[in-house]
């Protein structure tokens, strides 16, 4: 066991803190070596086993990133930009391939997630689901097919604690679709629909948030042309799906020069 990857998960108490944690202790292939709350989060100091609603099992939270990191080949991270990016300097620091889940990260995020992958590896993806990204490549292939008779839509539906809309998955999908196209998404992104809008603008690829209930998430891309549609679906129905998937990111990451990466380079497609 002790030749086995070293994982460290931040965010433990959240609901994919929680999963990360159980994927990484179940697995044969890593080992869970800590996990990371914010400081005065009442989880901290308590031992994660008995957390999770289990016998102890030595894993102790902490509100200490530098600490747990330093003995980690690994970090996941699905928790929140600001985090994000302050844990992204300490994995570098520590040369631990850093897998980001986080989502609503601004440009000067990114910028600062691209001067850490200087030095370590980071994989980021809006979704860590084979399924997603799976998607994702049919996305740009039937983009590139179609011309701008078709319009493109993105509807996508979370549970209703998701702070952030679009999610990272749909953003996802609008870049493949743009990239399909040859443009820039942010150049026909169409987000916001609320009173007299005017007909939609041709080219335009247009993004519908659903919130509600406990949906794991549903993500739809809606080809629309007079006559037809095609629609490309994909619904996830347990979190197990990322955690997975970002477990097999970081295991993947182990041996790969640093850099950005993301769930396509990992499954290769």
């Amino acid at each position: 066991m002790s030749d086995l990857p070293g994982i460290v998960v931040t965010g433990a108490s959240g609901r994919m803190g929680q999963m990360l944690s159980k994927t990484v202790l179940e697995s044969d292939r890593a080992k869970l070596v800590g996990v990371v709350e914010r400081a005065g989060h009442p989880w901290v100091g308590q031992d994660l086993g008995e957390l999770l609603g289990g016998t102890a099992n030595g894993v102790v939270v902490t509100d200490d990133p530098l600490e747990a990191f330093a003995k980690a080949q690994a970090v996941l991270d699905f928790t929140a930009p600001a985090a994000t990016v302050a844990f992204a300097e300490l994995a570098a620091q520590a040369r631990a391939v850093h897998v980001i889940g986080t989502t609503g990260l601004s440009d000067d995020d990114l910028a600062k997630l691209e001067a850490a992958s200087h030095h370590a590896v980071i994989v980021r993806a809006g979704n860590f689901s084979l399924g997603v990204n799976l998607l994702t490549t049919l996305t740009q292939k039937i983009a590139a097919a179609l011309d701008e008779d078709y319009d493109i839509e993105v509807i996508e539906a979370h549970h209703n604690q998701k702070v952030d809309a679009p999610s990272g998955t749909a953003l996802m999908l609008g870049e493949a679709a743009a990239a399909g196209r040859g443009v820039n998404l942010d150049d026909v992104s169409d987000r916001g629909r609320d009173g007299i809008t005017g007909a939609r603008k041709k080219g335009d690829i247009g993004f519908t948030a659903i919130r509600g209930g406990d949906i794991v998430g549903e993500h739809d891309v809606m080809f629309a042309a007079a006559g037809e549609r095609i629609i490309l679906r994909h619904v996830a129905s347990d979190r197990a799906v990322f955690s997975r998937g970002a477990l097999k990111a970081a295991l993947w990451g182990q041996d790969k020069k640093p850099g950005q990466y993301d769930m396509v380079d990992v499954l290769g497609l």
